[in-house]
């Protein structure tokens, strides 16, 4: 089972995945950008702000997509993968940008992850005053620093994404994210057939 945690930062997926996690003890906890040695190394190119393209942040983000297949998802497919983010995060922020339609994207994306498609996907969502509320706790990286409207398209963009990628099978789990943990945590055990 490899299941995507899908949400714009604050919306509660890294929370949830611990949760589970404690339910799974075997599983493999992993992110994208950032789930590798290189992904890492990605991860602090795309969030301290220093490409000026998004082209080139887009390509960066399908590097690092495909480094995290082959040296996590491929070799671990017998297990259950919790990832906090994947494609349909990077095909968000391509579409935010509004260069790329969303069929290309996903070939581009199905491309580098030789096909592999997650069987869940957990799509957080949560408002405007929730983001602003949760923003104002935290330090902003470069892609948070563009703007609570930014984001809000992000957000608007991941669930397109997210049913575009229902049609091809995956199973969806639409969340509020202002929910309480424990009701969270219930309909997420129960989506992926866990005990709670």
């Amino acid at each position: 089972m490899y299941i995507l945690f899908e949400g714009i930062d604050t919306s509660g997926k890294s929370t949830q995945i611990s949760l589970l996690a404690n339910k799974i003890p075997k599983a493999i906890i992993t992110k994208e950008p950032g789930g590798t040695d290189v992904g890492i190394k990605l991860r602090n190119i795309l969030l301290n702000g220093e490409l000026y393209s998004s082209k080139a942040q887009m390509y960066l983000f399908l590097a690092d997509r495909a480094e995290h297949t082959n040296k996590v998802v491929k070799p671990n497919q017998d297990r259950v993968i919790l990832s906090d983010r994947g494609f349909v995060s990077g095909m968000a922020y391509a579409l935010a940008n509004g260069e790329y339609d969303i069929e290309f994207l996903y070939r581009l994306n199905s491309d580098v992850m030789d096909g592999i498609l997650p069987t869940h996907i957990i799509f957080f969502e949560i408002s405007k005053e929730v983001i602003i509320d949760r923003l104002s706790t935290k330090d902003q990286d470069a892609i948070e620093s563009r703007g609570i409207d930014y984001l809000l398209s992000v957000q608007k963009e991941i669930e397109s994404v997210v049913n575009f990628i229902e049609s091809k099978g995956v199973k969806v789990l639409k969340l509020n994210g202002s929910l309480s943990i424990e009701k969270l945590h219930t309909k997420i055990c129960k989506f992926v057939g866990v005990d709670r």
